[in-house]
């Protein structure tokens, strides 16, 4: 049997209308779905509005027992229902110990009737005491996942869509990435949303939208002006009314609630964050659930494979510690640079760094702890300075001496450097670079030196830098 293209039609147009949402920005959240009740959730801040009117929101002492929030909420009044038992029941045992006691002293009866009170304070004390920690759990775990205790409903039924507005800090979430290293010459980058949801309201969303910019964005209106060139003429001399001591002090008061105004404007202006990138992201996932557990959901949004270069590197006139560094030129926008790199399925690095530069995207993935550095500078004795026909020409330098404690082989980049100058008046030059075997090395700008170096297992390499810095033998010059 077929159906007409009306009835299809029909049919599509329906389910269109029916289907739930969930826009996620840096400032706020919109949730749109169809309520089947006037029940809300547990949220606090929330704007609801029916077919874009203002629906009033109202606190109600009984919430849908089938609701999952509901049943935590009801077990934490349970457990706080028997913790004040407990209490009752400590109360009434006072007060009976209280009572007048009888005439006549019976002292077998008296300490039998001793040891049974004393054993129920005992055990009302331990019960109470494992109830209430048993309380604070509950409170914990409802006010981890909600931000109120007092359960919302809509004063009428929305029959149509209902827009919720989230304010910010309840549903938020971030990008996270992990790095596969297939072999030395490509990666495997996965890209991850991390969500969360601790507004109180359970979310369900056939589509949901997370974008990395706010909702309210202020754009002022800019025209243009001419830039205008005119005779100058001097402004006339305006003399200064000392101002009297009153004047002067409710000037100063109107100053500082003007600054205070300022400071205030200010903060609410901060209270959502700016979004710190260069363009506008957006990350779409159909068939959401999100409940409101404030655990964070981790999904998987893109995974892609690309051409990498791995090297060890060590800066010795900054750090003593060499480190491996991978780069490669990314398919696809690096939102952040929190990583989590692996290599055959082995965690290496759980909180690795990484960053754009030099066109291209570079991973700091971990410390090579089997190379040593030393970094000395040429003892002053040793410092030469000569005076050329006006001319001082001052000798210096350093030593690096690098240790491969393991038994194989490490092939790693030096990067050092010279003083270099920004004034004719100050030179300065590369003398020379000298070790026991020659060292493969380049100068670039700046005065940085490159320095390709092969250890072997348990090998020992001293490299010797010298340098000549010449300048008029009247400057002083320091660096």
């Amino acid at each position: 049997m077929k159906l007409s293209h009306s009835l299809i039609t029909l049919l599509v147009s329906v389910n269109i209308g029916h289907a739930s949402s969930l826009d996620v920005y840096q400032d706020q959240t919109f949730y749109h779905y169809i309520p089947n009740n006037n029940f809300i959730g547990f949220g606090q801040g929330i704007l609801a509005t029916c077919e874009g009117s203002s629906v009033a929101l109202t606190g109600m002492s009984i919430c849908p027992e089938d609701d999952r929030l509901c049943q935590i909420l009801t077990d934490l009044r349970t457990a706080e229902q028997k913790v004040q038992n407990v209490v009752a029941n400590t109360n009434v045992l006072e007060k009976l110990i209280s009572l007048p006691q009888p005439t006549t002293f019976d002292a077998a009866s008296s300490i039998e009737s001793a040891k049974l009170i004393g054993e129920e304070q005992s055990r009302l004390l331990t019960r109470k005491k494992m109830l209430s920690q048993e309380v604070n759990i509950q409170q914990q775990r409802f006010r981890k996942q909600a931000p109120t205790q007092q359960a919302k409903e809509s004063i009428t039924l929305c029959k149509d869509e209902m827009e919720l507005t989230i304010p910010y800090g309840y549903v938020s979430f971030s990008t996270r990435y992990e790095a596969e290293l297939k072999d030395k010459d490509e990666i495997s980058v996965t890209q991850y949303l991390s969500i969360i949801n601790r507004s109180g309201i359970d979310i369900e969303a056939d589509t949901a939208m997370f974008y990395y910019r706010s909702a309210n964005q202020h754009v002022y209106p800019t025209h243009f002006r001419p830039w205008i060139v005119s005779k100058y003429i001097p402004r006339p001399r305006v003399k200064r009314v000392a101002k009297s001591k009153k004047f002067r002090s409710e000037e100063i008061q109107m100053d500082m609630a003007m600054v205070s105004s300022q400071k205030e404007m200010s903060s609410r202006r901060l209270s959502a964050p700016v979004a710190t990138y260069e363009d506008a992201r957006e990350y779409k996932i159909k068939n959401l659930t999100l409940p409101s557990t404030g655990v964070h959901l981790d999904l998987p949004v893109l995974t892609w494979n690309t051409v990498l270069s791995c090297d060890v590197r060590v800066y010795p006139y900054e750090k003593r510690e060499a480190f491996h560094v991978c780069s490669f030129k990314p398919k696809y926008q690096i939102d952040s640079n929190e990583w989590k790199v692996k290599s055959s399925s082995k965690v290496i690095n759980e909180n690795a760094s990484g960053e754009y530069r030099d066109e291209k995207y570079h991973i700091y993935t971990k410390i090579e702890e089997e190379i040593k550095v030393l970094r000395k500078p040429i003892v002053q004795k040793e410092r030469e300075t000569g005076i050329f026909g006006g001319i001082a020409r001052k000798k210096d330098g350093f030593t690096l001496t690098l240790t491969n404690k393991s038994d194989k082989d490490k092939t790693l980049t030096v990067i050092e450097r010279i003083p270099t100058s920004t004034t004719e008046e100050i030179k300065v030059k590369l003398l020379e670079i000298k070790s026991a075997k020659k060292v493969n090395y380049k100068i670039l700008k700046d005065g940085k030196i490159e320095m390709k170096l092969t250890l072997a297992g348990n090998e020992t390499k001293k490299i010797e830098v010298l340098f000549e810095i010449s300048y008029d033998k009247d400057l002083k010059v320091s660096y």
